[in-house]
């Protein structure tokens, strides 16, 4: 079977990409999956960790790094369909042509938001390339707050304007920034935390969506 190409893009720089797709392909790895990551953001952030994590953690669940320039990014997807079951692709801000082929290429575009305004008003950029590309989207609430009123107020905004929003939402937690230091997911850092849960249960819901959204088609 062709992987499945999920990539992570946001307008707003800062939204926590990087984070969300190093966390998800280690999880989608240590459940068996042949996973490829892919970095075709100039600041090389994914491809950083990965060089720390292939140093510091060579045990780790195997992630295969393509750390290409954007313009051959349709090539290095043709070449790494077969090969692997899932491909994560990490993206730079902004409306790029890089990023918005990365967004065309995609199964499915996920979409990191942080409780702010200004990921909010990034966020409708965003949905509408998706759009114009034909990507179905889903955005996941990132480094939410135990509580306030602000998470509740952007769920409610996302909401009113028929925003397709994971289930599963991603606290603000300092496992996920230690697990990175240390070149790893925090499915391996703290395997039994509410991080890991988290991440899990992300990991499953996006494999979910994939699934149900192909079954329309």
């Amino acid at each position: 079977m062709a992987a499945r190409i999920i990539t992570v893009a946001q307008q707003k720089g800062g939204a926590g990409k990087t984070t969300v797709a190093a966390q998800l392909a280690v999880t989608w790895a240590r459940r068996g999956n042949s996973v490829a990551i892919v970095d075709i953001d100039p600041q090389r952030s994914l491809a950083s960790w990965h060089g720390w994590r292939m140093e510091h953690h060579p045990d780790g669940a195997a992630l295969h790094l393509s750390d290409v320039a954007g313009w051959r990014l349709g090539t290095e997807l043709d070449r790494l369909r077969d090969r692997f079951d899932m491909v994560v692709v990490d993206t730079p801000p902004h409306a790029e042509t890089e990023a918005r082929a990365a967004v065309r290429a995609g199964d499915i575009l996920l979409l990191p938001v942080q409780p702010s305004p200004m990921d909010l008003w990034a966020t409708r950029t965003t949905v509408e390339m998706a759009t114009k590309e034909k990507t179905d989207a889903l955005i996941v609430m990132n480094r939410m707050p135990p509580r306030g009123k602000l998470p509740d107020i952007m769920l409610e905004k996302l909401l009113e304007e028929g925003l397709p929003i994971a289930h599963t939402k991603l606290g603000n937690r300092v496992a996920y920034a230690a697990s990175m230091m240390e070149g790893k997911g925090v499915v391996e850092y703290q395997p039994r935390s509410t991080a890991a849960r988290e991440i899990g249960a992300l990991a499953m819901e996006v494999l979910a969506t994939l699934k149900g959204r192909a079954k329309k088609r």
